[in-house]
């Protein structure tokens, strides 16, 4: 495909020290009868357009060389590092190559022409890319990104019913594992991993059931890098929506964090996991609905 800048610079060279401005932004540019000032500045400013193009298509086939073809969420950055974008994606891949098309030059936000790098984190679950995209938003505070304020409920259909302390369990991008997701009616959120053959199991269980029974949980000594906080909303949102067959636990309906840990190996265990909503009472199986 020829370019716009190297029929330009192809032209130039045909007409020598004394180009005609005015004809070549007719001819290539399709701008016609611009006085001689004019179509130089014009063929000028095409010039250095077409330069930062090819510069952003070159950036955008070397991070997406790199990216994996797998769901997460990804923030494409600045040379200062700043974070322009928070994105998410069933396939980063292949989202981040149709924000380097190069059909979306002409159209591009500023934003956008600024990214030089980009970095993505993979997720093993709906739900989980949408948390970390809105803890990324709020923290980041990405100058391309629409959408910064806190969800809240008032805005969601979400039935009184589903709005409730609940412990969830959700696929892991680690294989071999599960992710336990709690998440509180007063808005706190935090996701522990634990491994199907019961690994971890014992401390996070201790972990879930301090962070229920807490006045104010500290996320801090529960694993602040994986909390949350204020992002609840999101998840009723979720459990009211396309996550209503996501098995789940009341971690109220249990007495102490060993009562729970054996709850949770009843779940683990179990080979409907995601595939059915399973519903433990009092750590046995009762019954299993099938998903929708």
């Amino acid at each position: 495909m020829v370019l716009l800048r190297d029929r330009l610079l192809a032209r130039l060279r045909t007409m020598g020290a004394a180009p005609d401005y005015p004809r070549l932004a007719a001819e290539v540019l399709g701008i016609r009868n611009a006085p001689e000032a004019l179509a130089k500045r014009l063929v000028e400013q095409a010039l250095v357009l077409e330069d930062r193009r090819d510069t952003w298509l070159r950036t955008g086939e070397r991070i997406c060389e790199r990216a994996p073809q797998a769901p997460g969420v990804y923030v494409l950055r600045d040379a200062d590092g700043g974070a322009l974008y928070v994105g998410k994606a069933n396939n980063i891949k292949r989202r981040l190559r149709t924000h380097f098309a190069p059909r979306r030059w002409r159209q591009l936000k500023a934003e956008f022409a600024r990214a030089v790098d980009a970095e993505w984190h993979e997720v093993g679950s709906e739900v989980e890319a949408l948390l970390l995209e809105a803890r990324l938003i709020r923290d980041l505070a990405p100058a391309a990104n629409v959408q910064v304020a806190l969800p809240a409920l008032d805005t969601r259909a979400v039935p009184a019913s589903i709005v409730r302390d609940a412990l969830v369990v959700v696929p892991s991008v680690e294989d071999g594992a599960v992710e336990l997701l709690a998440v509180r009616s007063s808005g706190a959120v935090l996701m522990r991993r634990v491994r199907r053959d019961g690994g971890g199991l014992s401390t996070s269980a201790a972990v879930l059931k301090r962070f229920f029974v807490s006045a104010v949980p500290d996320l801090d000594t529960m694993g602040s890098e994986r909390s949350f906080d204020g992002l609840a909303p999101l998840v009723f949102s979720w459990l009211a929506g396309r996550g209503a067959a996501a098995t789940r636990l009341d971690p109220h309906d249990v007495s102490s964090a060993v009562e729970l840990q054996r709850r949770l190996k009843t779940v683990l265990k179990d080979d409907r996991l995601f595939t059915e909503r399973i519903v433990v009472i009092r750590s046995v199986v009762r019954s299993t609905p099938p998903r929708p």
